[in-house]
């Protein structure tokens, strides 16, 4: 990102000529906030050395809840110069290993869709009233679970810059009218998990509402390809691709640098 490679050089001929260096160091909060009366427990994070009101990121985490892989990537995305918030989207920042378990905390949150979004949108609010945040620049990220929650909020009209799905669950919404965001769907070719008459569908409805959005396939991936320990689960057709991690988050990091310019 050239900002970043700029901010490096300018550093790198301070500390050259002798001139004090404001240190970047990422800073991590818990966030305690409410839905509909559920205490919910986030991670806020942020680089202290960036002045100023900055673009923001939401990440939602995957079906196992708010885990260290959710709170590694807000602090990914605080080193990249944002201000990010990986919010809960099951009370109290809770944790499940086991995937029945967790698969039914998901199912609970996903069975009434206006009540998913309420909770999503919670999560919204914690950062548009942060002070370092300029409401009009923020944009969400998610995993598996997560990702199709972000779809979820692009589809009902959410005010947001931009959404990214990680091997999120696809579904067709009834209507694009009220997408604003654009949208970014980074999906493992070879997953097993999202029926290719899905993905075809999905397509041809954002094509007809001229959505502006990227769907990339990326050679080889499965489902969870972005997340190292996903192999620990034992589930057939969820596996870490390196490849496909790294190349998601490039193309994520240029669809921010894209919709966060300011005007």
């Amino acid at each position: 990102m050239k900002r970043i490679l700029f901010a490096a050089v300018v550093a790198a001929w301070a500390f050259v000529l002798g001139a004090p260096v404001a240190r970047a160091e990422v800073k991590t909060e818990t966030v305690n906030y409410e839905d509909a009366g559920v205490k919910l427990k986030g991670q806020l994070a942020w680089d202290d050395a960036v002045q100023g009101k900055r673009p923001a990121v939401m990440i939602v985490h995957e079906v196992w809840g708010l885990n260290d892989y959710a709170r590694r990537r807000a602090a990914e995305l605080a080193k990249l110069g944002y201000v990010a918030f990986a919010c809960d989207m099951y009370g109290d920042g809770k944790v499940e290993e086991d995937k029945d378990h967790a698969m039914a905390l998901m199912t609970k949150v996903r069975e009434n869709k206006e009540k998913w979004l309420a909770r999503a949108n919670a999560g919204l609010e914690v950062l548009r009233k942060n002070e370092n945040v300029d409401p009009k620049r923020i944009a969400a990220i998610g995993y598996c679970f997560g990702g199709s929650t972000v779809l979820e909020l692009a589809f009902s009209g959410a005010d947001l810059c931009a959404v990214v799905s990680f091997h999120g669950g696809l579904s067709v919404p009834e209507s694009t009218d009220k997408i604003k965001a654009k949208i970014l769907i980074c999906h493992g070719a070879d997953d097993a998990f999202i029926p290719r008459e899905t993905i075809d569908k999905l397509k041809a409805k954002l094509d007809a509402g001229k959505v502006s959005y990227q769907f990339i396939a990326y050679p080889g991936a499965v489902h969870s390809f972005t997340v190292p320990e996903a192999d620990k689960h034992g589930m057939k057709g969820v596996a870490y691709n390196a490849a496909a991690d790294k190349k998601s988050w490039a193309d994520m990091a240029a669809l921010f640098e894209d919709v966060f310019k300011k005007k």
